[in-house]
């Protein structure tokens, strides 16, 4: 995957309230994963239903400001590459080149205008 919006994540303080209400509005299901204050979005309660996003806990936001809207994250064919953009164009590096078990390399930015945005190297063999 190159350059495609892959994932977004809705920070909530209330995951049980977050997930009814887009449960009951867009007919979402939803996977446990890891933690008990983030749920991955699937995009319908079927065990087929494609994962698109995840509900998280504001504790996992890289910001001091409360998060109004969606996290999104680009698929990206090289991280270390895309950061390495970013820097010089001048946007902000908020967290660094990350594993995600299993799933990848993420990193967290903001752009030139303050907007929050991360870049994802799939690789299911990160550690």
């Amino acid at each position: 995957m190159k350059n495609k919006l892959s994932h977004f994540a809705i920070y909530i303080d209330d995951i049980e309230r977050a997930k009814k209400f887009y449960e009951s509005v867009f007919q979402w299901g939803f996977n446990g994963y890891g933690q008990d204050d983030f749920l991955q979005i699937k995009t319908d309660r079927s065990d087929n239903g494609e994962l698109i996003g995840a509900l998280q806990s504001r504790k996992y936001s890289p910001v001091p400001e409360k998060i109004i809207g969606f996290e999104c994250t680009i698929g990206v064919a090289n991280i270390d590459e895309t950061i390495s953009k970013v820097e010089s164009n001048l946007g902000k590096i908020l967290m660094p080149k990350t594993p995600i078990p299993s799933v990848g390399y993420i990193a967290k930015f903001l752009d030139t205008e303050g907007n929050l945005f991360c870049a994802i190297q799939y690789d299911n063999t990160a550690k």
